[in-house]
């Protein structure tokens, strides 16, 4: 008798200001994952955080068809609970793949709710989630960590006095300077301020996203990025290297006009791939990442050498997307990919489930 395939719930959607990129990851991963191998079960949380079972795509895949480019949640309302344990009593046993990128999904509160449910999942746990979202908390700790980085400092509405913040960033960081709101990713709320006004804005801007404002000196700088791997013993990919078709790489450079270039693997000396990918490795592992992260950095040639940027435990995986791309190039194929990882999600499960509850 063969055995039940193994339940993969692709968890995409979600509230945050990312939600319509995860809409189009989850596409392409469930397009891309092993049918003979896992009963994909897509489940999104729709803008108002309604869970949906998309039974459209679930036939869809099934009878072999091809889903939309995005996959809109829609479909069958369910509980949190039973649509990631999936039947009582039933003996499949389920990995969930959280593709939500941003607060509610990638800062460890999905993270969180699956581990009261006793549910494998592919990524990060609670405390790495959480303080790879926060930029200014993953700062602090790759700080302690002894890991490179740009100057930096901290804003905290409500905290910090706001009539001091512009001159402060200008006397130690200089113009212009880089202001993201802590907790959010792809960009949104980013902003390159050229002079004390524009930063002014730029702050505001920022509040809207977040109560916590990261303040970053501007770094003359390649933009390079590395794919990483593991649980206890990470792997590296080759690094890539970004070439940002605007003044950064914003928003609308990544998933609007696509004018960024990315190319992989990167040209660099041998010793600089080497020690980037060294570099990554122990911020993974500093960060307390598991199984998928992409961390990314600086790199000033004849300046300080590498300086680490930051860490994304849920990177876009579309097959246009940096993360599988890099570890393609490095000999892993998208579909392999997704199978690694969920390995990974059962070995951390087995790993956390297994300490003593007992005095």
């Amino acid at each position: 008798m063969a055995s039940p395939l193994l339940r993969l719930v692709v968890l995409y959607g979600g509230v945050s200001a990312e939600h319509d990129v995860s809409c189009v990851t989850a596409a392409h991963v469930l397009a891309a994952a092993d049918r003979s191998k896992y009963e994909l079960v897509p489940i999104g949380i729709a803008k108002d955080g309604t869970w949906l079972r998309n039974d459209k795509a679930i036939a869809t895949l099934a009878e072999g068809g091809q889903l939309p480019d995005s996959l809109e949640p829609a479909g069958t309302v369910v509980e949190p609970l039973a649509a990631l344990r999936g039947e009582a009593g039933a003996q499949t046993i389920t990995v969930v793949l959280p593709l939500l990128h941003g607060p509610h999904g990638e800062d460890g509160t999905i993270q969180g709710m699956l581990e009261l449910f006793g549910v494998p999942y592919v990524g990060a746990g609670v405390l790495s989630s959480a303080v790879c979202m926060d930029k200014a908390m993953a700062k602090i700790v790759a700080e302690q960590a002894g890991l490179p980085q740009c100057r930096w400092i901290e804003f905290r509405d409500g905290i910090n006095d706001p009539n001091t913040i512009v001159a402060e960033a200008v006397e130690k960081l200089g113009l212009p300077v880089f202001v993201k709101p802590a907790n959010l990713g792809s960009s949104v709320g980013i902003t390159k301020a050229h002079d004390e006004t524009e930063l002014d804005h730029a702050i505001d801007v920022a509040l809207r996203y977040d109560d916590v404002v990261v303040i970053e000196e501007n770094v003359t700088a390649r933009e390079i990025e590395v794919a990483v791997l593991g649980n206890t013993a990470p792997e590296a990919s080759l690094p890539g290297e970004i070439l940002p078709g605007s003044e950064f790489y914003d928003y609308e450079d990544k998933y609007v006009t696509g004018a960024a270039k990315l190319v992989i693997p990167a040209d660099l000396p041998d010793g600089a791939v080497r020690e980037v990918r060294e570099l990554a490795a122990q911020a993974f592992v500093a960060l307390r990442c598991a199984g998928m992260a992409r961390v990314d950095f600086f790199y000033e040639e004849d300046g300080r050498g590498w300086l680490l940027n930051e860490v994304n435990t849920i990177p876009g995986f579309t097959p246009a997307s940096m993360y599988p791309k890099l570890w393609e190039a490095t000999g892993v194929t998208y579909s392999d990919l997704i199978d690694q990882l969920v390995a990974l999600a059962l070995e951390n499960h087995r790993r956390r489930t297994g300490f003593s509850t007992e005095h």
